[in-house]
């Protein structure tokens, strides 16, 4: 009995010392569940895949690309460039080789945004990118500094909501062009990094600097995406990855019903909404009209196949830390055959039908 009772005491002092010195930043849980695992290789329905970039940089890598497409079921990519002038031209023609495979999408000359007559001058640049042959505008970012294309330097102090931006978006509608924006990040990131942020194993791409002078917040930014909405009911509007809502999905839900020209993709946001199941796969029935897929995340295979088994099956509790790094367990939302198809294709189906 008194061994017992010694192995007991080492074993709980053994586990209050790997408390002590395992680094939080290390931790990588494993599920020991023994329940269904499920390996889903190809959609169930044809994909159009809205939300994706020029991750392929040769010709030989955009084949591979196409190959992997056409293993994984996927009909169709939209690139989205946020590339102007002589870098979207040249992205353009990498991938024309698959016209009806590839959609090209172009940034907004954000150069010289503080000068007179910009507005004029990155309308022009948007007219030649669509004789190009852009069909849409994105990812135009805006995470509290000002816009900014993907890899570019911010304008500074210019928001979606910036009269110098009214010109543009307004062309869009003209022209038949939607335009994909990014507004906010994940909520964790405004949240004090502290024992109670829900978040805080993602800590080392910590991107919030909420005490910055001039930065603008989640709220504001949401509100943002709600303003250019209502004001320009033309103008296809696609707010990437839940509008960064995911943590309460009600509010995205409101702007939905408030705008008929918006819909949302659900790129690089699977784990922040697949620990509450329940609540998503509601938000998925209300709105499977206005849902995009979308990924963010390169083209290997099992990029495609987490996502598939993410919104087809009803696996639960498992991590994929090599994508998402979160410590919380996911689950599989179980999606209907209906809102699977809608998701999947015929939303998109819609929108790219319209800019072609």
């Amino acid at each position: 009995m008194a061994k017992i009772y010694l192995f007991f005491i080492i074993g709980i002092v053994a586990i209050g010392s790997a408390q002590e010195d395992i680094l939080l930043k290390n931790y990588d849980p494993v599920s020991i569940y023994n329940i269904p695992k499920t390996h889903i290789e190809k959609a169930k329905f044809p994909v159009i895949d809205m939300h994706s970039h020029a991750f392929a940089n040769t010709s030989e890598e955009v084949a591979e690309w196409v190959a992997t497409m056409d293993a994984k079921g996927i009909e169709k990519t939209i690139i989205l460039s946020s590339a102007t002038g002589k870098a979207f031209d040249s992205i353009y023609d990498r991938y024309s080789k698959y016209a009806d495979r590839f959609d090209i999408w172009c940034g907004i000359d954000l150069s010289g945004h503080n000068e007179k007559g910009w507005s004029t001058k990155a309308v022009k640049e948007l007219e030649r990118c669509f004789k190009k042959g852009a069909k849409g505008v994105g990812e135009v970012t805006d995470k509290g500094n000002g816009l900014q294309n993907s890899l570019s330097a911010p304008a500074e102090g210019m928001h979606f909501t910036d009269d110098r931006m009214k010109p543009l978006l307004k062309r869009l509608g003209e022209l038949g062009l939607p335009i994909n924006i990014h507004v906010a990040e994940p909520y964790w990131m405004y949240l004090p990094a502290d024992i109670h942020n829900d978040g805080m194993m993602n800590a080392k791409n910590w991107k919030i600097d909420t005490e910055k002078e001039g930065i603008w917040l989640h709220e504001k930014l949401i509100n943002s995406l709600a303003t250019i909405a209502e004001n320009n009911p033309k103008t296809t509007i696609i707010a990437c990855h839940f509008a960064n809502c995911g943590y309460d999905l009600e509010i995205l839900g409101k702007l939905l019903d408030d705008n008929k020209n918006l819909y949302a993709d659900i790129s690089a946001r699977y784990a922040e909404v697949a620990p509450v199941p329940k609540r998503t796969r509601a938000f998925y029935e209300k709105y499977q009209d206005r849902l995009l897929y979308g990924t963010d995340m390169g083209f290997e295979k099992s990029m495609y196949e987490i996502t598939f088994r993410m919104l087809e099956s009803e696996d639960e509790h498992f991590y994929e830390s090599e994508l998402f790094g979160y410590h919380w367990p996911l689950n599989g939302l179980g999606l209907s055959d209906t809102i699977l198809n809608k998701v999947y294709h015929e939303n998109a189906n819609k929108i790219v039908n319209a800019s072609n």
